[in-house]
Parts: structure tokens; sequence; C-alpha cells
């Protein structure tokens, strides 16, 4: 039974959960949550950051993913204000990186045991909190991004060592992996893990069988990169013929087809798209409304998948 005595899902608020309700680390939380990465692009107008994460929560929104180096620590604060002290909201935050103003990119790795207890403790300061609902191990072993190289060559054994004393000392409640390969997961699962979160989408769908580990674990599974395209080279969701067929027949854009697909696909998904614009934060909670028939679906599915992993940077 929900809350409001009706089949739809609601928060405690009593608002419908955007594309129904899932779970994330014992919580239950609406399935379309917001990737606060793009709040970076509001910097100078940071009203407009917390108005547009105030905004999420009126639509429903309770689950919210961030880091440290999103910003040099802007978002985490931006989340802080608009949040506030509420523990309605389940914050996710992620370390294994860290800021490089100075480099040919905007961040550098940070895999070591020490980096990662220093990211952490970053994260409880700018957040305010003490502590961390769920913190993700933003590994380098696959998908598009940066590659580990020297020190940063770490063992996931050696990771989850301090993460897991993390844990036991009250700063995280649940721990979570990104940008991981199956057999990282297989050797995680002891420590357990609550959520994955690797590049996945409608056009590039490589870690099926890891999805489906997922599942059967009761992982959930927050794809990144869910439209693809994010770096020159990936298949991108919108230049599929299928995806437009059925955007149009639905009266919905091809982004949002391509975010249905996914809470269609798997029963694990959570989505976490992400945007500094609040008409397209509108639209994809939107997505939570779109039904699409079995034929949509097929079509969808017959889409071939092509591999984004030979993107790599750094």
């Amino acid at each position: 039974m929900t809350s409001n005595g009706t089949s739809v899902p609601v928060t405690p608020e009593g608002t419908a959960r955007p594309g129904g309700a899932g779970t994330l680390a014992g919580r239950t939380v609406s399935r379309i949550g917001y990737g606060a990465m793009q709040l970076e692009r509001l910097h100078a107008d940071r009203g407009a950051a917390v108005a547009l994460v105030r905004r999420a929560v009126e639509l429903g929104v309770d689950h919210f993913d961030t880091a440290q180096f999103y910003g040099d620590g802007f978002v985490n604060e931006v989340l802080r204000e608009a949040l506030g002290a509420t523990d309605d909201a389940v914050v996710v935050t992620k370390v294994g990186a860290t800021p490089d103003s100075g480099g040919p990119l905007p961040l550098r790795l940070a895999q070591r045991p020490e980096e990662l207890r220093t990211d952490v403790e970053d994260n409880l300061r700018s957040l305010g909190t003490d502590r961390l609902a769920v913190v993700n191990l933003r590994r380098a072993d696959t998908g598009p991004g940066l590659r580990a190289e020297g020190d940063q060559v770490v063992d996931i054994d050696d990771q989850l060592a301090v993460l897991t004393e993390l844990r036991d000392e009250g700063k995280i409640g649940a721990i979570g992996l990104s940008a991981v390969t199956l057999d990282g997961l297989r050797r995680a699962l002891p420590a357990g893990v609550a959520c994955v979160q690797n590049s996945y989408s409608l056009v590039s769908r490589a870690d099926e069988d890891m999805l489906r580990l997922c599942a059967a674990e009761g992982i959930a599974w927050v794809p990144y990169f869910p439209l693809g395209g994010a770096f020159p080279g990936m298949p991108k969701v919108a230049d599929e013929p299928a995806v437009h067929t059925t955007a149009r027949a639905l009266g919905a854009a091809p982004a949002q087809v391509g975010l249905a697909w996914l809470l269609r696909h798997a029963a694990n998904v959570l989505l976490i798209p992400g945007t500094a614009d609040p008409a397209h934060l509108e639209a994809n909670i939107a997505v939570g409304g779109l039904v699409l028939e079995a034929a949509d679906i097929a079509a969808l599915d017959a889409v071939p998948s092509r591999s984004a992993d030979h993107v790599r940077l750094g």
C-alpha cells in the first residue's frame, strides 16, 4: 500500500514518484532522480542552482547524484543549501577523482586508499553531514574516460578495504561502484554493493551481463551517459531512426524515449539525468509517464549495441 492509499507510489510528502518507486541502499526512492554535475554550469547564479534542486524535490525527486569534484565543491554546497537537513533525500557521492584545473581535463584520478579517505572527508564537509548515504567508488576499469597509470593503478580490494573501514566508522552508509568491470563487481560483492554506475544506454549495452547480475543481487543499476554521445566517437541514442519513430508516435522527444526505454528495460534501473535548465528538468521527469507499447519496445530492443570502450581520455 502506498502512503496515499492508491496504487501510485508517492513520496512521504504525497508527490507521485516520477518513474515509480525503486530501491537504493535499502531506501525507497523515485526511479527518476537527478544527476547534479551540470549544476556547475550555474556557478555564476547560485540562487538559480538552488532553485533548480528545490524544483526537482517538488517534482518528486529524492535521489541526487553528486561528487566533491563537481565544481570543486560547488555542487555539493548547492545541494547542502537546497536540501537542508532533510533525511528524505538520498544523496549519493562519488570518490576516486579530484579537481585538476590545470590539466587537460578538469579532474584527475585519486585512486589510492588515502586519497579515497580524504575525498570522503571532503564530501562530508561540503555536504554538511556526518554520514554519506552512499559512496560510489569511481574505478578506471572500463567505459569512456580516464585510465589509471602509475601509482593510480590500485587493486579494488585495497580500495574496498578503506571504504569498508569508513562504513564501519559510520561515515558511509553503503558502497557503490562506478566504471567497473564484471569481474570487479564479482570481487566486490562480499563487501556489499548498493549500486553500480556504468556507461550504458540503448545504443551501448555491453554491460548487459552485469545488469542482470545486479538485478539478481538486488543492486541498483544507475547508468551514466544514458543517451550516449558524451565523447566523440560514442554512439548517440538520438541518431537512431527507431527512436525518432517512437518519439513521433508518442509526441515525445528522442531523449525522452531513450530514458523511457531504460526504465522499461530492467526493474532495478534508476535514472539520474542531469540538466541546468528547469524546462529540461520537467521533460526528464515526464519520462515516467511515457508508455512504451510492446511493438515500441521490440523496435527499440532491435537497435544494435555499439561498444564505446575505445573512447578514452587521459
